[in-house]
């Protein structure tokens, strides 16, 4: 981008909503059809409400809404608006850059898409309950697949009693998110919050975790205001109810945009293969090292993986929830892919063939 272009950029309408030089060579053809562009910054029930260089809309999305839940407009897109009429309407969304998708929990494996567009995924944690380790890699998988680049963010650090025990923590969560920043943040006493409002100042984040992690709280300290409903967590659990119900994308007063979503029970891996490679790089590297190529990691001799848990290296629980995410999307791989499925089926079968003669041997030896 040369300095013309940079300049016309940033003097542009929504240049606080992400509006860069890429976005508009996108939207020329559209321009040229007398359309408006316009993010999503509210998606509900069939319509969305669009920030435009002529001012926030209501737009129908009838015209933009596949059969496939993957296109459908989502808290992030760019569209393109017609520029009046009664009702407006999104005629067009422009390709996604990045887009977070987690499985639904229907049986047909349909994705969902949560946000579109993100440069920073915030994985928020609150330090009031134990940590989840396996919840956290979950989260780390889906923002690593989207082509975002994770942060996690420790939320409610005023609540642990000591420096060393939050150092502790933070160290916890570190080996289990290798090559991700991890930041102890506390709203209410500021700790964090000016760290993390410079990391978010550029681009577009998005906040994701479960009810009661502190996301809303958290966007609020970074606008300023109480613009986000919160509602305290039990103190038993420390789970909260969903008091943010839509995706909401909200300028923030020292730059960037934000994105805050509501509470995620469920964190469904889609198509994440790549995701569940970053999160657990350290076993893929440790893999290579393998004697053989195949290695299962299950009792194989010259097994790297296997040696780096014997000598300490690799903790067991990181190779076991290493295992159930492969498996998971595999699963989740093969409900639309039919070479997979196939190839599945075929690792079964000779499971049950080699289960079936060491049983067979067994019974001989004893006779």
């Amino acid at each position: 981008m040369n300095l013309s272009s940079a300049s016309a950029a940033s003097a542009h309408p929504l240049a606080a909503y992400g509006w860069d030089d890429g976005w508009a060579r996108e939207f020329a053809a559209y321009a040229e059809r007398g359309l408006l562009p316009g993010r999503v910054v509210r998606v509900d029930r069939g319509q969305c409400d669009v920030v435009t260089p002529a001012g926030p809309v209501r737009a129908d999305t009838e015209f933009v809404t596949p059969r496939d839940p993957m296109r459908v407009v989502c808290t992030g897109d760019w569209v393109a608006v017609d520029t009046d009429g009664d009702p407006r309407y999104a005629r067009h969304v422009l390709e996604r850059r990045t887009a977070l998708v987690r499985s639904t929990s229907s049986e047909r494996s349909e994705g969902q898409v949560l946000a579109a567009n993100v440069d920073h995924a915030v994985i928020c944690v609150s330090l009031a309950v134990e940590l989840d380790l396996g919840r956290i890699e979950r989260f780390l998988a889906l923002a690593w697949e989207s082509g975002a680049q994770p942060l996690v963010v420790l939320t409610k650090a005023d609540l642990v009693p000591d420096v060393t025990t939050l150092s502790y923590l933070a160290q916890d969560v570190e080996t289990t998110a290798p090559g991700v920043q991890v930041l102890p943040v506390s709203s209410t006493t500021g700790e964090g919050v000016d760290v993390f409002r410079a990391i978010v100042s550029g681009g577009t984040s998005v906040l994701l975790g479960v009810s009661g992690a502190g996301k809303s709280t958290l966007a609020n300290a970074l606008l300023g205001e109480d613009v986000m409903d919160v509602r305290a967590t039990r103190d038993v659990d420390g789970k909260g109810r969903h008091t943010t119900t839509t995706r909401n994308l909200l300028v923030l007063p020292g730059g960037g945009v934000l994105i805050d979503t509501p509470g995620v029970r469920g964190v469904g891996l889609w198509d994440a293969e790549t995701g569940v490679g970053q999160v657990f790089s350290e076993i893929e590297e440790l893999a290579e090292q393998c004697r053989f190529h195949d290695c299962a990691h299950g009792a194989e001799p010259g097994c790297a993986v296997l040696a780096a848990i014997e000598d300490g290296t690799l903790p067991e629980r990181r190779l076991d929830s290493y295992r159930k995410l492969v498996r998971e999307n595999r699963r989740i791989v093969a409900k639309t892919d039919a070479r997979l499925r196939a190839e599945m089926l075929r690792d079964w079968k000779l499971k049950g063939a080699q289960g079936k003669a060491a049983m067979a041997a067994k019974r001989g030896n004893l006779r």
